[in-house]
C-alpha cells in the first residue's frame, strides 16, 4: 500500500503492515492518502496503518490509550471520538468508566484537533476479539479502524490450537473511493480489503489491477486460531477457506462450543475465532470475503474479495483453488460454552423490561426512524445531562432516549426491514444472549450464544434479544452500517440513572476538557451552557 502525506510531512512512520501495542501505548490520527487497492484517496488513520496498530493485552489489564487528534485535511471528518480501542473499543462493557466509551454526543465530546484524551479502563473478566474505530458521524468509514485482542491465559481451547498471534488476525474491511461526508447514495463498497489489502473493480483502475494481496502463511501440520474481524463500515461478508473447515469458539468475545462449518456471514461489527488446520497438500488456497451483493460488489473475477492462503514451501503464486460451500454456518446452531442462564421467564414477552424496535424507512426524507423518532444526536452528551443531574424524562435527544432500571431484564423485539438491510445492531455496555435469530422460528432459552453484534435481518423477520441491566450509564444501541447512524436507526438505553454517577470511577479531568474544547471549536453547536461535570 503506498502512503502520502496531505498538506504537511507527519512525523508518522509509514509502515504497510500495522504492528502491535498495548495494554499502553499512543494512537495518533491523522490523515494520508493510500491506495491499499491502487486507487489513492484521503483516509483518516491510526498512527499512519491500516487497519491501525492492534491493540493487546491479557485478561485484567488496565488499558491506557493516549489518542491524539492531529486531522488537518478539510476534505475530511476533523473531530474525533473513539470508543474500546482509541475511541470507541467496541465490545467492552466499559463497567465504571462509561465516560471511556467514546459514542460521540452519547458518552463525550469529540476530540478536537491538536487536542488528546487518554482512555484509561480495564476490561475486568472480558477476553477474546475485539476492535476499535472512531465514533464520531461516518468517520471510521474512512479508514481510523483496528483490531484488539484480550488474551485468556485460562483459554479453555489452548490445548487445541498451536497459533495465535498477530500473524492469526484476519481484517475484513470494506472500501470506497470518496471521502465519508459524501451523499449517502454515494456510499457502494468498490472493494474488500482483508489485512488491509484488495482489489478493486476493473473500471475503476485502468493500469496495474493485480495489485498486492494479503497473504496468510501456516505451516503444514498446524493449528491456527485464526481471529476474523468485520471491520466493515457496510457490507457483510461471507468468508471462506478454499479446501479448509473452519471449527467457531468464540462469537464477539464469548465462548461457544466448537461448531465446523465451512462459510460464515460476519456482519460489521462481528467477530469469529476459527481453528483451522493447515491439513491439505502443499499450495495456495483462496481466501474469499465475497460482500452481499447488495452492499457491495460480489464477484472474484481479478483476484477481487480475496486473500492467499500459503502454505510454507509453496511457491509464491495466486492459487488455482476452487471451493463451494457445502457447511454454512447456520447461527441456530451456535451455542454458549459456559452456560449463563436467560434472565427473566423463558418466554417471548417474559422479561422485566420488553423493548419493541421498529425500523422505518422515509423515502420522502430519506431518513429512518425507531419506534417513530429519527435519532439525532443532542448538543450535550448524554452522560453529560446525567451528572449535571437530568432526570430521565428530561434527557436528550427525546423520544431517542430510554430509561431502564438496574437489575433488570431487558428483551428488544427487533423487526427486521429490507431497506438497506439486513441491518446488524450493536449494543454498547453489554452483550447479549441471542434467544431467536432473524431469519428463524427456533427460540433457544437454554444455552444461546452471547453476542454483541447480530443481524436483524429483513422485511417480516423478528430478532429476540435479552441481557441484564448491571451497568449504569447511558448506552448507544445502533444498525452498525455507519450511514444509517446519522439517518436514525440509533436509540440510547439510560441505565440506572439514579445512580450512575456513584457507579463510575473518578471522572479525570481531561474528559471534563472536551465539552470546552468542543464548543469553541464548533461555536455553531450550542452546548447549552452545561459544558463540565459537576462532582
Amino acid at each position: 500500500m503506498r502512503l502520502n502525506s496531505y498538506l504537511v510531512a507527519l512525523a508518522v512512520p509509514l509502515v504497510v503492515k500495522a504492528v502491535t501495542f498495548g495494554p499502553v501505548g499512543s494512537l495518533e490520527i491523522v490523515n494520508l492518502d493510500i491506495d491499499p487497492d491502487d486507487y489513492p484517496r484521503p483516509a483518516v488513520l491510526a498512527n499512519g496503518t491500516f487497519p491501525g496498530p492492534t491493540l493487546v493485552g491479557k485478561k485484567g489489564d488496565r488499558f491506557t490509550i493516549n489518542v491524539t487528534n492531529s486531522l488537518n485535511d478539510p476534505r475530511m471528518l476533523q473531530a474525533t471520538s473513539i470508543v474500546r480501542l482509541g475511541f470507541h473499543w467496541h465490545g467492552i462493557f466499559q463497567n465504571g468508566t462509561n465516560f471511556a466509551d467514546g459514542a460521540a454526543m452519547v458518552n463525550q465530546c469529540p476530540i478536537v484537533p491538536n487536542a488528546s484524551f487518554v482512555y484509561n479502563f480495564t476490561a475486568q473478566d472480558q477476553v477474546g476479539t475485539y476492535w476499535y474505530h472512531s465514533h464520531y458521524s461516518t468517520q471510521y468509514c474512512d479508514g481510523l479502524r483496528g483490531a484488539m485482542v484480550i488474551y485468556d491465559p485460562e483459554d479453555p481451547y489452548l490445548l487445541e490450537y498451536d497459533v495465535d498471534d498477530e500473524s492469526t488476525i484476519i481484517t475484513l474491511a470494506d472500501w470506497i473511493h470518496v471521502a465519508s461526508p459524501t451523499p449517502m447514495n454515494s456510499n457502494d463498497s468498490l472493494s474488500t480489503l482483508v489485512n488491509g489489502l484488495g482489489r478493486t473493480i476493473q473500471n475503476e483502475v485502468t493500469l496495474n489491477t493485480l495489485t498486492p494481496l494479503s497473504v496468510i502463511d501456516v505451516i503444514p501440520g498446524q493449528r491456527y486460531r485464526f481471529r476474523v474481524i468485520g471491520l466493515s463500515c457496510d457490507a457483510p461478508f461471507n468468508f471462506t477457506i478454499h479446501n479448509h473447515t473452519m471449527t467457531i469458539i468464540e462469537t464477539d468475545g464469548q465462548y461457544t462450543t466448537p461448531l465446523v462449518v465451512d462459510s460464515l456471514w460476519v456482519y460489521a461489527g462481528q467477530r469469529y475465532s476459527i481453528i483451522v488446520t493447515a491439513n491439505q497438500p502443499v499450495d495456495n488456497y483462496w481466501v474469499r470475503a465475497d460482500p452481499l451483493g447488495s452492499r457491495g460488489f460480489a464477484g472474484f473475477d481479478n483476484g477481487r474479495n480475496s486473500a492467499i492462503l500459503r502454505y510454507k514451501g509453496a511457491p509464491d503464486v495466486e492459487p488455482s483453488s476452487t471451493g463451494i460451500s457445502t457447511l454454512p454456518l447456520n447461527e441456530d446452531d451456535l451455542r454458549a460454552l459456559f452456560v449463563e442462564p436467560v434472565p427473566g421467564k423463558h418466554e417471548l414477552g417474559g422479561a422485566d423490561i420488553v423493548v419493541p424496535i421498529v425500523q422505518t424507512w422515509h423515502e420522502d426524507h430519506q431518513v429512518f426512524d425507531i419506534n417513530n423518532v429519527t435519532y439525532a444526536s443532542p448538543s450535550v452528551p448524554v452522560l453529560l445531562q446525567i451528572l449535571n443531574g437530568a432526570t430521565p424524562k428530561d434527557l436528550m435527544p427525546q423520544g431517542s432516549v430510554y430509561s431502564l432500571k438496574a437489575n433488570s431484564s431487558v428483551e428488544l423485539q427487533i423487526h427486521g426491514i429490507s431497506k438497506g438491510g439486513p441491518h446488524p445492531y450493536h449494543l454498547h455496555g453489554h452483550s447479549f444472549w441471542v434467544i431467536k435469530n432473524a431469519d428463524s422460528d427456533v427460540y433457544n432459552w437454554v444455552n444461546p450464544p452471547k453476542r454483541d453484534v447480530v443481524s436483524t435481518g429483513l422485511d417480516g423477520n423478528l430478532t429476540v434479544i435479552r441481557f441484564f441491566t448491571d451497568n449504569a450509564g447511558p448506552w448507544f444501541l445502533h444498525c452498525h452500517i455507519d450511514w444509517h447512524i446519522e439517518l436514525g436507526l440509533a436509540i440510547v438505553f439510560a441505565e440506572d440513572v439514579e445512580h450512575t454517577a456513584e457507579h463510575l470511577e473518578p471522572i479525570p479531568q481531561s474528559f471534563k476538557d472536551l465539552c470546552p474544547a468542543y464548543s469553541a471549536f464548533n461555536p455553531d453547536e450550542a452546548l447549552l451552557n452545561v459544558t463540565e461535570a459537576h462532582p
